[in-house]
């Protein structure tokens, strides 16, 4: 019994370093790629259909987080007089962390699971295979494309989250907490500084880089015709939604010391 236990450890030992192996690999490829001018056509494209296309569930996603943490914490600021700080609690907390984070994840569910999709029914179909037929690189035809779409509206929608997360935040503390408005916006000027903001736009393109590069490598090496879409987009999705959060960690540690 023990040998088979270490065996399935062995088994997945190897199978994570051959995985990470290969994704390194296709970094490294895309990376050569963009040595080549790419098609800003397909860029566009993609950034309509990644970025654009998710600004419904991101709102969503965002405003009621805003509007929950402030509906958790004014009471007790104002509890202990200190409801002149809950403003900058707030937009602090979503500029640094909140934002990039849940779109991160918002995004590996949406777009990466979108990019994998695509990109394995492709694969499954021998799309893949005509494309190395009429010599087109499938790393810079479908890969460099998404990345680079990915890395600047993940960005963008960070952004926006910002604003609607500190949105919904005010809405809750002036109408149901009852804080004054300017007291809320005055919060904010005072504790809040540029570098939370872009410390949480540089995670998101890290972020975006993420859920570009795993969702083209599960779509890339799908097999099995359908149930592989199925287990490659499940994949997809799972493993870009752990590595956010690991590296999250990792850039809070050097952005924020």
């Amino acid at each position: 019994m023990m040998v088979g236990y270490l065996e399935k450890i062995g088994r997945s030992v190897l199978s994570f370093f051959e995985n990470f192996g290969a994704v390194m690999m296709l970094i490294y490829e895309t990376i050569c790629q963009l040595k080549h001018p790419p098609n800003i056509k397909h860029i566009i494209v993609q950034m309509s259909h990644l970025g654009v296309d998710s600004l419904p569930i991101v709102t969503l996603t965002i405003l009621f987080t805003g509007m929950v943490i402030t509906l958790q914490t004014a009471h007790e600021f104002i509890k202990y007089g200190a409801q002149s700080t809950v403003g900058g609690i707030v937009a602090i907390s979503m500029a640094r962390e909140l934002a990039p984070v849940l779109t991160g994840v918002v995004a590996a569910g949406r777009v990466g699971a979108a990019i994998t999709a695509e990109i394995s029914t492709m694969k499954v179909t021998e799309q893949i295979d005509a494309l190395k037929v009429m010599a087109t690189n499938p790393v810079g035809y479908l890969v460099v494309p998404r990345l680079i779409a990915c890395m600047i509206t993940l960005p963008l929608l960070v952004v926006f989250a910002d604003v609607i997360g500190t949105f919904g935040g005010y809405l809750v503390a002036t109408f149901y907490s009852g804080i004054n408005s300017v007291t809320y916006m005055q919060s904010i000027n005072n504790f809040m500084v540029v570098h939370d903001v872009t410390g949480g736009v540089i995670k998101s393109v890290f972020f975006g880089a993420i859920i570009a590069i795993i969702g083209c490598y599960q779509g890339l090496n799908a097999r099995n015709g359908a149930v592989g879409v199925g287990k490659a987009t499940t994949g997809s999705v799972v493993s870009s939604i752990i590595i956010i959060f690991i590296l999250n960690c990792f850039l809070s540690l050097i952005l924020y010391r």
